[in-house]
């Protein structure tokens, strides 16, 4: 998503650290609700109608990465209360398994009991059949002594596991709740822009319209380099077919498709029809490889945008990208440099 009118120049990042800058739990990925801070846009249609319309659309798209990585951790946490479900039945009947062993031993013992061993040995009619029976009670007695400190430590492992899942639950319940904010949060800013958008003349829309699609090669240093070169690898190339396939599907925020895409959810399903799993944010997709400059950049290379990486775009060559825009632009093409570049991503 995003808005693409042309913000102020925030320079191409070159050598960036590779550290991933992916939230750690959904506390941090609540935490892009509050203030979100946005760059200064360039004069828009309409006053600072066109403005207000990229500050919504930005904000808008970071609520909707954050909504994705709320997403993707609640299904993480559902898998996990599954797995977990499935090992604490499975240590319950091990638990059952062990009671009942227990209990027909000690049936046992109980019933061959009875009289004090050195008196049973005195009454016994065959002494050497009774002291055979007597080692085999000590052997059962061994091996119950055994089975219990199995149940004593199958009942641990039991608790323990009841915990964990205890606490994944807790997890889940919050990043269930943090998706719904999020929604709510992404849904508000988009019906504003909306509202904004439909407050414009035909005349202000088409301007604005046209803004959205410039760039501003004077600002991308390297940018005249730039050619229509061969993909960097097989999968690059089966990455920007699968790319150009989507074009024209409508921006759905979100969505990874194949029906319709966020912009980070249209890298993502560009990339697994080549086979390589990216991950489902535009922060995280930035280090799902290499970082190279703009100048080296080809087909197939993902362009990250802003200083908080929340767009990105793939570059085709010959200086454009195709995106998912935001909502009511369908997947197209657009100059690479469309907003300020952040990095340049070799997956």
């Amino acid at each position: 998503m995003g808005s693409h009118r042309r913000l102020a120049p925030s320079g191409f990042v070159r050598g960036a650290g590779t550290a991933r800058a992916a939230f750690t739990a959904v506390s941090a990925a609540a935490a892009v609700l509050g203030a979100m801070p946005t760059g200064p846009a360039r004069a828009a249609p309409h006053g600072g109608t066109g403005a207000e319309i990229d500050r919504l659309y930005q904000e808008a798209e970071k609520a909707t990465e954050a909504y994705d990585k709320a997403g993707e951790r609640a299904g993480l946490l559902h898998r996990r209360v599954r797995d977990a479900q499935d090992r604490i039945a499975r240590r319950q009947q091990r638990v059952n398994t062990l009671r009942e062993s227990l209990g027909s031993l000690a049936g046992a013992q109980y019933r061959s009991g009875g009289l004090e061993p050195s008196l049973a040995l005195l009454f016994s009619d065959d002494p050497a059949d009774y002291l055979d029976k007597a080692t085999t009670l000590d052997r059962i007695g061994a091996h119950q002594a055994g089975e219990l400190r199995n149940l004593r430590q199958a009942l641990r492992e039991l608790a323990q596991e009841r915990a964990e899942a205890t606490g994944t639950l807790t997890e889940l319940e919050k990043a269930r709740r943090a998706v719904v904010t999020h929604k709510r949060t992404v849904e508000q800013k988009l019906a504003r822009a909306r509202a904004l958008l439909n407050s414009l003349s035909p005349t202000e829309r088409a301007a604005y319209d046209r803004a959205s699609r410039s760039g501003r090669d004077d600002l991308l240093p390297g940018l005249s380099g730039l050619d229509g070169g061969p993909a960097a690898s097989a999968r690059a190339a089966a990455a920007v077919a699968a790319a150009r396939s989507a074009l024209g599907r409508p921006y759905v925020w979100g969505a990874n498709g194949p029906a319709g895409f966020d912009c980070s959810g249209l890298m993502q399903w560009a990339y697994a029809q080549a086979g390589v799993r990216l991950p489902r944010t535009s922060q995280e997709q930035r280090h799902a490889g290499r970082r190279i400059p703009l100048s080296q950049a080809r087909p197939g290379d993902l362009v990250v945008y802003r200083s908080d990486a929340s767009h990105v775009a793939m570059y085709v060559g010959h200086g454009r990208v195709i995106h998912a825009p935001y909502p009511g632009a369908p997947v197209r093409y657009d100059p690479v440099g469309m907003m300020p570049i952040s990095s340049v991503t070799r997956v």
